[in-house]
């Protein structure tokens, strides 16, 4: 399927259904007009994933100084972080929660990354996972290779998983992706429940390029008693998250840069955020934040000083300190 030819009856239906008329038509409209856009939409007025002609340039540099393949071998070494998050909200059945973080999978970018991380997952132990968007290599055209892809992911996922679109996602796979038992939280959100006590897990679509996030719909409902989770794909929406009332912030997005230097000092983000949020762990105001470094690769299939990254989330009860 191409992202310019005309979409079928059936699959406009599923989403006029799935998501309202407005959003559907407005999310399709906007990937109609901008897709592989170079210059002057989204977030950043430069968006070098659009920019194709130049990734067989990067390619060619990397293989002149002798780093493509070692970079290539980088993709498949995915690395297990384990993050604490502690919480003074949080209810005691979720205490020693384990959720699971997936980003930036680009499941069709390069076949033994996608290998590489179906082995990472399937014999982790976790009570949730949660993926924060870019499943598709490219920016607009075919969705089908990603759509295989994220099927031969799923068979090794355990449980719920809920996740959110990004920049390289078209809403056009929402239907199939759903088929296989991904939850799409698209400016909505959801009751986690266990042993009669809950949290509340939101997501937002796409805030970095197509911009059709909404804060405000996804929080609907928002109980500031309650332990509240939002999923994004970028950092950029972190302020707004805070002051939204949300306690926790998953995202992606950035790579951490994914060509680095040595120590791991991002050459870019490709994000109009701080860097204090554009890896890890990080907190503002009340809110904690992690932008996972992701799973996948880019632009091209290497990754230089930068591994990639499944990470496993800990809820933690807060404990009150002593004085």
């Amino acid at each position: 399927m191409r992202i310019h030819e005309p979409i079928d009856p059936a699959t406009l239906q599923r989403l006029e259904a799935r998501l309202g008329k407005v959003h559907a038509h407005q999310r399709l409209g906007v990937e109609q007009d901008h897709a592989s856009q170079v210059f002057g939409f989204g977030r950043n007025f430069f968006h070098l994933e659009n920019w194709y002609s130049i990734h067989g340039v990067i390619r060619g540099c990397l293989r002149l100084v002798g780093l493509y393949r070692k970079g290539q071998n980088n993709c498949c070494n995915i690395k297990r972080i384990y993050q604490r998050i502690s919480l003074d909200k949080l209810p005691d059945a979720f205490d020693g929660y384990r959720i699971l973080h997936l980003s930036d999978l680009h499941v069709d970018m390069y076949p033994p990354a996608l290998q590489a991380l179906t082995k990472a997952v399937h014999d982790l132990e976790y009570d949730l996972c949660v993926m924060t968007g870019d499943y598709r290599a490219r920016t607009f055209g075919d969705i089908e290779s990603s759509l295989k892809g994220m099927r031969t992911l799923r068979q090794h996922l355990k449980g719920d998983v809920y996740a959110v679109l990004g920049n390289h996602d078209s809403i056009r796979m929402v239907p199939e992706l759903e088929d296989m038992g991904f939850k799409l939280l698209l400016n909505e959100n959801t009751i986690i429940e266990k042993a009669g006590q809950k949290l509340m897990l939101a997501g937002i679509d796409d805030a970095h390029y197509f911009r059709v996030d909404n804060i405000e719909k996804a929080a609907n409902g928002l109980d500031t008693q309650l332990t509240n989770i939002l999923l994004s794909h970028t950092p950029a929406v972190f302020k707004q998250a805070a002051h939204a009332g949300f306690d926790v912030f998953f995202c992606g997005h950035t790579h951490g840069g994914q060509i680095c230097l040595p120590g791991g000092i991002p050459i870019t983000l490709d994000s109009d955020c701080p860097r204090s949020v554009g890896k890890g762990a990080w907190q503002y105001h009340q809110m904690q934040g992690y932008t996972s470094v992701g799973a996948g690769s880019s632009v091209v299939n290497v990754r230089l000083n930068c591994f990639p990254e499944i990470t496993l989330h800990h809820l933690r009860k807060a404990r009150p300190t002593r004085d």
